[in-house]
Order: C-alpha cells, then sequence, then structure tokens
C-alpha cells in the first residue's frame, strides 16, 4: 500500500506535463481536461495499492488518451472529429517536453477574463480542488465550477502553444498573477491538515523560473522583467521560511518565533540578489514592492531587529500602488509595529470596513493580537475564537485555540 498523501503529491506534480502532453497530442483543451480528471480519479485510487507505475505522466497520458477516445467515439460526431483531427487511436511515445509553460499560457487566454483565467490555471496546472480556489477567491465553490467550464468551453480550438512575441507582454501579467496565487496556496493552505503545500510552492517556483527566462528571453518583454523578476525573488524569500513555521507536532509557528537558524540562505541570496537587481534597474512595480518587504524580514537576525519603519513605508507605496483588502490589513500590521497597538487597533477599524474583511479570519486574527498586546484579555480571547471558527486551515484553528485558551 503507498500513502494516499504521497499518491496526491506525485499527482500534482505529474498531471499539467501529463495534461499538456495530452493536449498537444490532440488538440482539445476541453476534452482533454476532463479526460485527464477521470484518469487522475483512477490513478488515485490504483496506485495506492499497486503502487506508482515507472513513468506516471506517461500512465496518466495513456488512459486519459484511451478515455478520451472512448468519448469521441460515442458522439454522434465521430466521424467529424476523426476526419478533421486526423484521428489516431495510437498515442504514441509520450512527449519528454514540458509543456506547462505553454498550458498557462493556454489557460491565460485573452478571450478569457481574468478571474476565469486564474480559476482554470490553479485547477489545470495547480492541481487545485474547486473548493480550494473558490476559498483563495472568496467566493462559492458552484461559482468556480461555473468559471472553468465556460472557459474550457471557451478555448475549444485555441492553438497550444506559446502566444507571438507580439502578443506576450499583454499575457505575461496574467500568467504571472496565476504562478503567484499557485504558490499562496502552497504557502499556506486554504484548507486541510497541513500548513503548506511545498510541493505546491515548489512548482510556483519552477513556473516562475520559466517564466524569467522566456522574458529575459524577448527584448519585447524588458519592461515585464522587473515584475517577473520581483515575482520569483518574492516566491524564494517567502519559501525561505518554510522549514521554520512548523514546529516538531505540525504546529503553526508565527514569524516572530521560528528559529531563523532553519531559514534557507541560499533561497535569501538568490531572492535578495534578484530584488536587488529589479529595483535599481527596473520601472516599479507591486511584486517588487512585496519582494522588498519580505527581504527587510529575510535580512534581519532577529524578529528584534526588523526595521519595520522601512516596512511601512513600503506598505504605504504598495497600498498606492496596487490597493487590495490584504495589503491593507498587512500595512495595518505594519503599522502597529511602529505607533503601537492602540494605533493598530484605530487603523484596523477603518480596514476592516472592507466587505471582504469583515468575516475573514485573519482580520479577527489581527485584532485579536492588538486586543492582547493593550490588556484586554477577554476581548482577545473572544476574537481568537471567532477567527478560529472562521479558519479551513486545521493548524492555524489549533494555533488560534490555543492562543485563546492561555488567556482563559
Amino acid at each position: 500500500m503507498t500513502d494516499a498523501s504521497d499518491v496526491e503529491g506525485l499527482l500534482r506534480a505529474v498531471a499539467p506535463r501529463a495534461l499538456g502532453a495530452l493536449v498537444r497530442r490532440r488538440g482539445d483543451f476541453e476534452d482533454a481536461e476532463d479526460a485527464m480528471q477521470e484518469a487522475l480519479l483512477v490513478a488515485a485510487t490504483e496506485w495506492q495499492v499497486t503502487g506508482p507505475p515507472h513513468d506516471p505522466t506517461a500512465w496518466l497520458v495513456r488512459v486519459a488518451d484511451r478515455r478520451l477516445i472512448d468519448s469521441w467515439r460515442s458522439s454522434s460526431s465521430r466521424r467529424r472529429r476523426e476526419e478533421s483531427l486526423a484521428f489516431d487511436p495510437d498515442p504514441g511515445p509520450t512527449p519528454t517536453r514540458d509543456d506547462s509553460l505553454e498550458l498557462l499560457f493556454l489557460c491565460c487566454h485573452p478571450s478569457l477574463p481574468l478571474p476565469s483565467q486564474l480559476a482554470l490555471t490553479l485547477r489545470a496546472v495547480g492541481g487545485l480542488t474547486t473548493d480550494q480556489i473558490a476559498h483563495g477567491f472568496l467566493v462559492p465553490s458552484a461559482t468556480i465550477g461555473q468559471r472553468i467550464s465556460r472557459a474550457k468551453a471557451t478555448l475549444r480550438g485555441a492553438r497550444f502553444e506559446l502566444p507571438a512575441p507580439a502578443d506576450l507582454p499583454e499575457r505575461v501579467a496574467a500568467v504571472a498573477a496565476v504562478i503567484y496565487l499557485i504558490f499562496t496556496e502552497g504557502h499556506t493552505a486554504s484548507s486541510g491538515a497541513s500548513l503548506d503545500r511545498v510541493d505546491l510552492a515548489d512548482e510556483a517556483v519552477r513556473l516562475g523560473r520559466l517564466l524569467l527566462a522566456l522574458v529575459q528571453a524577448h527584448p519585447m518583454l524588458t519592461r515585464q522583467e522587473g515584475e517577473v523578476a520581483g515575482l520569483l525573488a518574492l516566491m524564494l524569500l517567502t519559501h525561505s521560511r518554510r522549514a521554520a513555521r512548523t514546529g516538531r507536532d505540525g504546529e503553526l509557528v508565527v514569524l516572530a518565533d521560528q528559529d531563523r537558524r532553519l531559514w534557507d540562505r541560499a533561497l535569501i541570496d538568490e531572492g535578495v540578489t534578484l530584488i536587488t537587481g529589479a529595483l535599481s534597474a527596473a520601472p516599479l512595480g507591486p511584486y517588487q514592492l512585496q519582494a522588498a518587504i519580505a527581504a527587510v524580514h529575510a535580512e534581519a537576525a532577529t524578529a528584534g531587529d526588523t526595521d519595520w519603519r522601512e516596512i511601512l513605508g513600503l506598505y504605504d507605496l504598495l497600498v498606492s500602488w496596487a490597493p487590495s483588502p490584504m495589503t491593507r490589513l498587512n500595512r495595518v500590521v505594519a503599522l502597529a509595529m511602529v505607533d503601537g497597538p492602540a494605533a493598530g487597533l484605530l487603523a484596523l477599524d477603518t480596514a476592516a470596513t472592507d466587505p471582504t474583511l469583515i468575516d475573514h479570519h485573519r482580520t479577527h486574527a489581527v485584532r485579536a493580537h492588538f486586543l492582547e498586546s493593550v490588556g484586554d484579555t477577554s476581548g482577545a480571547r473572544a476574537e481568537y475564537e471567532l477567527a478560529a471558527r472562521l479558519t479551513h486551515s486545521i493548524p492555524e484553528r489549533r494555533h488560534l485555540l490555543a492562543r485563546a485558551a492561555r488567556l482563559a
């Protein structure tokens, strides 16, 4: 027997390459993605019993291709499909090339609205479930399901290849946004028993490297290079803390309490080098500002050495450049570190009027911390408990309940 979590991790790692190979072979994203989902369900069951095959990617392509053929043969339009696609029931050898970047650009097709681009790519390339994507977007699961279905139908007949050089600039921003959302889900899982999904974060970093190499190879993408480098730097600097974010029993360890000796210095050095170069040579952008904030944390020897005034200044720029509810909430935290928890509470009352933040667990967790800092233990306990009820992450819930219990 193979552990279910090991099978799940392997499937997430190989599914994008298998899907890319199938789409390149058969030329129909919608049907190929449906067939691949069926193959993944079969693999999730069989591989736990038999163990993974020697070539998991080839196995998925073969099984999905058979299901695709069966579906087409049962269709009333079988003859038209076979004629127009020069139908060949033998898929041949599985391509050795990695089509992940092409798959990303296909999912980020300009004919799709951005929310659909993000949802489809997180499903097809990131391996997230509909419920996980919905939690990330703060919308109902049914909404995400409809977006994915409509997106796949829209892409029917789209060519599976990188865009022409003239079309690349407008596509890079959408691809970068998707990669970052994949990384965000990997860094802090929206639900489940684990705080993170390291394999998913690793995949986002890998795709970020591919995207940066692509941007650097095209003179037309010079203006995008700084932000793509900033994105990769941000992911590297954030990912460098992964070993210190959980304790021996899997409990969450907040940034201030982490053992910084466990931080990955190689990733930090690479990230700092990237963001330093980007800030000195490229137009400023949101990913660069976030990476600069992460670099300030990474370069502080202890939590007490953190330059919170610099971080607050960077958040001020970020809020003016790319305002969002979570950015404003993060700025409130930085403000409290500079001006004190009472000032943080006042700023939080203003920021939390945003509909996105009113019932978000992090809003209540931040308020709980501020209330605890000013001595309001009963108020802090109630906010910790409310935050615990609202989060879908089991490690976060345990951490918040532990903080509440400490104040009882």
